[in-house]
């Protein structure tokens, strides 16, 4: 077949075993298990991609497999339970993102902030990721303000396809925004975004999203194949052979992207990402610096 390069490890064993009780123990929530993540045999060996404020978004994008609709209360007690998986865990590295929350006013941050906080102050010594919905102003300062390693928000697809494939409370302008508001209010947190490909678009038109990306300052970039949730999502319209990955990245790194990384079954929270964050923190490349803030 033409994708016998889209193979993944069924998400059995001990380690994953052991990740779904310590995250059903408290009641957390992962976007490897709500997204149908392909990579979660893989990563659950080592770090999770947890999903804070449920799992049911106010936003109905036409790409995704996350549960659509009315959300519940927030848990205040998130932000401990958090703290409390990951130390039993015994990450070095966690990665948090959340679902829309736009019925509440500040779309959540605060409480995503909240999260990050408990984090570092738990375990002062795990670095942390976040992948975050399109805040700007006041929500995005207060996630800055808690100085993740990095912060993460998603272009997704080209230009073109936006109202297409997003939810139409989305932008590629705003989101473009909350990259470069990152970078202009603290340049040694590190920005990164994905986008899809196999939703229509031209090679012309993915490289442009690179170049939009790089002059809002991004400094990693995944791209990985968009695979179909269900029959309610958009359909593929082209499965991109790993040559024409290896093509992309090489694009990437002609921008000057610090790190890139593609193919088949990257994603968002990719691993090799958050190796070569570590690495660079190891070697003493990362500074945190709040006099930006």
């Amino acid at each position: 077949m033409v994708t016998d390069w889209i193979k993944v490890r069924l998400p059995v064993g001990v380690h994953v075993d052991r990740m779904r009780s310590i995250l059903r123990k408290r009641k957390l929530v992962t976007v490897c298990e709500e997204a149908h993540c392909p990579n979660i045999a893989e990563c659950w060996e080592t770090t999770a991609t947890f999903m804070l404020m449920g799992p049911v978004c106010t936003r109905g994008c036409k790409f995704c497999a996350v549960t659509s609709g009315k959300p519940g209360l927030l848990d205040k007690d998130e932000p401990e339970k958090l703290a409390e998986a990951i130390a039993e865990m015994d990450l070095d590295y966690a990665v948090l993102t959340s679902v829309n929350r736009d019925d509440i006013p500040d779309g959540g941050a605060t409480h995503f902030a909240a999260c990050i906080i408990a984090i570092r102050e738990a375990r002062p010594d795990t670095l942390v990721e976040v992948l975050i919905p399109d805040y700007l102003g006041a929500p995005l300062q207060s996630i800055i303000v808690a100085r993740p390693v990095v912060i993460a928000h998603n272009l997704e697809t080209v230009e073109r396809l936006q109202s297409v494939v997003r939810d139409r409370r989305a932008g590629y302008a705003r989101s473009l925004t909350v990259l470069r508001q990152v970078k202009e209010k603290n340049p040694a947190i590190y920005t990164k975004s994905s986008l899809m490909v196999g939703l229509g678009e031209t090679e012309e038109e993915v490289t442009d999203a690179l170049h939009a990306l790089r002059q809002a300052g991004v400094d990693i970039v995944t791209i990985g194949q968009y695979l179909r949730p269900s029959q309610w999502h958009l359909p593929v319209q082209k499965y991109y052979h790993p040559v024409e990955f290896k093509q992309i990245e090489e694009t990437a790194k002609e921008l000057g992207f610090v790190f890139s990384a593609c193919g088949p079954l990257v994603r968002s929270s990719y691993r090799a990402g958050e190796l070569f964050i570590k690495n660079i923190v190891k070697g003493g490349m990362y500074e945190e610096n709040s006099s930006h803030v």
